[in-house]
């Protein structure tokens, strides 16, 4: 199932959705040379992405992590780790994980940020990526390997959406072998469901020394990211913007709840 849409308007333009789609996009292309140099790719997620072993100190100083075609990232201690929790946000490890990161937040973004202003959704924003780094550092603090992606943000983002607007119908496309549709699926069931995902494949990360082990992807940041976007939703939302928000959606569709 992949969101492409959703039956919620806006009212007013979402600046600070769309400026952080782009500094993700220019980071990308410009830092990250939209991975076709193999060497400034796994450069960029060495050097920026955030090694959770880095910052607690228990990963071996000069350990080498492999990151493909011959390349590895050394364990250092730079003083540039300390930023990584941040900086690992406009980090993408390749085309498909960008281009899911970006889906999902042009999505349900543009509807939280106009449900807060666009001040408190840049301070939620980081605030929730922060919360996702801070639940990957509690689950695996040893690790070596570098962790980056827009992904526990934005899963705050969707944690935010699951409380504001939890019957809103989100248009899901259905791809099975040939058959491919799209359903409109209420946001409670479509986000509960990803939820539910991440959480059953973030199990096993929970018995093991490495989150090597569920293919190297931060199921419990992207847990933290949701749990933080629901825990802090009530104290960044405006209440004038959200009736005002619910008073249009019932005007533009009567019959939907």
């Amino acid at each position: 199932m992949i969101p492409i849409s959703d039956d919620n308007p806006t009212l007013r333009t979402p600046v600070v959705t769309y400026l952080l789609l782009g500094t993700i996009g220019f980071v990308w292309v410009f830092i990250q040379g939209a991975g076709l140099d193999a060497y400034r790719l796994a450069a960029s997620v060495c050097n920026l992405g955030m090694v959770p072993g880095e910052l607690t100190g228990k990963a071996a100083l000069g350990l080498p992590v492999p990151l493909g075609d011959g390349l590895t990232c050394v364990v250092d201690n730079e003083p540039i780790n300390l930023l990584t929790p941040i900086t690992s946000m406009f980090l993408h490890g390749g085309w498909g994980h960008l281009l899911g990161n970006c889906l999902f937040f042009w999505v349900f973004g543009n509807n939280v940020e106009d449900s807060m202003g666009r001040l408190r959704f840049v301070v939620f924003y980081l605030l929730c990526g922060l919360a996702a780094a801070a639940a990957h550092l509690l689950v695996d603090p040893g690790s070596p390997v570098p962790t980056v992606g827009a992904s526990g943000a934005i899963s705050g983002v969707m944690g935010a959406y699951l409380l504001l607007y939890p019957r809103v119908r989100v248009n899901m496309l259905f791809i099975i072998v040939i058959f491919i549709r799209v359903f409109p699926v209420p946001a409670w069931a479509v986000l509960l469901w990803w939820f539910g995902v991440q959480l059953f494949s973030g199990l096993p990360q929970l018995n093991t020394v490495s989150a090597e082990a569920s293919g190297g992807v931060a199921f419990w940041a992207h847990i933290g990211g949701f749990v933080a976007g629901m825990a802090l939703i009530k104290l960044f939302q405006n209440t004038r913007y959200t009736n005002q928000r619910t008073s249009m959606r019932h005007r533009l569709h009567p019959n939907h709840p």
